[in-house]
């Protein structure tokens, strides 16, 4: 019966993710014709917004791709000018812009696994009825959620588009009250983190196995979130600058988001190719959740990235009450952004955003850009999430049509796909 079905799942448009994408598979007598993850959004064009503006406006102005992610855009955008310009951020400026991080990773996490994924394992159709069937648990998140957003507020003067960090530093500072009143409701939410790791122990997730590449930045001392080499699960290192070499970006006619192919046709970015990469960098804590969740290095099954965000939010809370402590045994003082040696140059910065590796390039002429590349995870795991819908569907071909749509929906979901984001451009136009 199944070596001859035919059927048709045609989703438009794709809920519970950010921007629009419609899933099209046919199946035709058991063979499969069609399957394509297709983003339809028009392309936005940031990295000709940029192109002669001063180079101070850059992380302001790509910040605005995504109002998730705002503090990842505008890290890896400062990042790439700061290289670009030969500057040197301060020990001070690199702890405040870690912690910064953490807030945003536990922000974009907590919204995924609770709101975007959660509702689909638990049974309901979005987090409006999860509500009222299950009150405790959004109302944890709502919690964790408030915090995230208000550690963000506190380090950059607000949590989407931040304000306060510039190019060299900061132009606002925590006060020392501030910071020991976050630690203190870091500590608060630690149940409300364990009840995070219990309720995701509870939770069955589709067993679906595909071996794919795994590519995330790594650093010898740290779990890195910012900077950092280019590492591969296939093996192998790059620096930033070589970005290119891994990326390698194409143009599908199904998507107005271009794919991406390193030393296979596909690879995975995101929080479980960061577990698969660095595991033995994650915080003790983390590691112990990752045990308790069944999450072990080397995981092939992508529905299980949204546990991989669940063990970084561990992660996150435990690091950013260290950092906390560090930043309070030596004091924060106020102090001038760190200038540039020089006013023209190029520079690559890259950063491990929510849904994976990030990279911003700029080249800069006389303090003006000159000419932007920016890649997206969104963008690089697209052709992945296709190569996976490829090996699941014919899996799950006896199963009733809905079934079939729900499984493929829920693997689009568990990408965490931020699809506004990877529709930058639709051609080269770096210069």
């Amino acid at each position: 019966m199944v070596a001859t079905k035919t059927v048709t799942v045609d989703i438009h448009h794709l809920t519970r993710v950010e921007g629009h994408g419609n899933i099209v598979v046919d199946v035709q007598n058991g063979e499969l014709t069609q399957c394509e993850l297709q983003i339809v959004e028009t392309p936005r064009f940031f990295e000709a917004m940029l192109r002669g503006r001063p180079y101070e406006e850059s992380s302001h102005i790509t910040s605005r791709i995504c109002g998730i992610c705002a503090v990842g855009h505008a890290t890896t955008s400062l990042r790439a000018t700061e290289k670009a310009l030969g500057i040197e951020p301060t020990e001070q400026t690199v702890l405040l812009r870690k912690l910064n991080f953490y807030g945003e990773i536990l922000d974009s996490h907590i919204l995924h696994a609770y709101l975007l994924v959660a509702p689909d394992l638990l049974g309901v159709g979005s987090v409006i009825p999860l509500a009222k069937s299950a009150p405790e648990v959004v109302l944890r998140a709502l919690r964790m959620k408030k915090l995230a957003g208000d550690l963000c507020a506190a380090i950059c003067g607000r949590h989407t588009h931040p304000i306060a960090m510039t190019v060299g530093g900061f132009t606002h500072f925590p006060t020392i009250e501030q910071l020991y009143e976050l630690r203190e409701r870091l500590e608060r939410a630690r149940p409300d983190v364990d009840a995070t790791v219990e309720l995701f122990q509870t939770l069955e997730l589709p067993q679906f196995e595909r071996d794919t590449e795994y590519i995330a930045l790594r650093k010898s001392d740290e779990y890195s979130f910012i900077d950092g080499e280019i590492a591969s699960t296939d093996g192998g290192t790059w620096a930033i600058e070589q970005y290119r070499e891994i990326t390698n970006e194409y143009l599908v006619p199904h998507s107005s988001a271009k794919h991406t192919a390193n030393q296979r046709q596909s690879y995975m970015v995101g929080a479980l190719a960061r577990f698969n990469v660095n595991h033995d960098r994650l915080h003790p804590k983390a590691q112990a959740a990752a045990d308790a969740l069944g999450l072990k290095p080397v995981c092939t099954n992508p529905y299980m990235n949204t546990v991989a965000q669940v063990v970084e939010i561990v992660h996150s809370v435990e690091h950013a009450i260290e950092l906390i402590d560090t930043l309070l045994e030596g004091g924060v003082a106020w102090e001038a952004p760190a200038p540039p040696s020089r006013l023209s140059g190029e520079g690559a910065g890259a950063c491990e955003v929510p849904r994976g590796t990030l990279f911003h390039n700029y080249v800069i002429e006389d303090g003006l850009v000159v000419g932007a590349n920016c890649i997206i995870p969104t963008g690089q795991n697209l052709a992945n999430i296709e190569a996976d819908m490829r090996a699941l569907v014919p899996q799950i071909l006896d199963r009733p049509r809905e079934a079939i749509a729900l499984a493929l929906e829920m693997l689009v979901r568990a990408y965490d796909p931020c699809i506004s984001c990877s529709t930058h451009l639709l051609d080269v136009t770096f210069i």
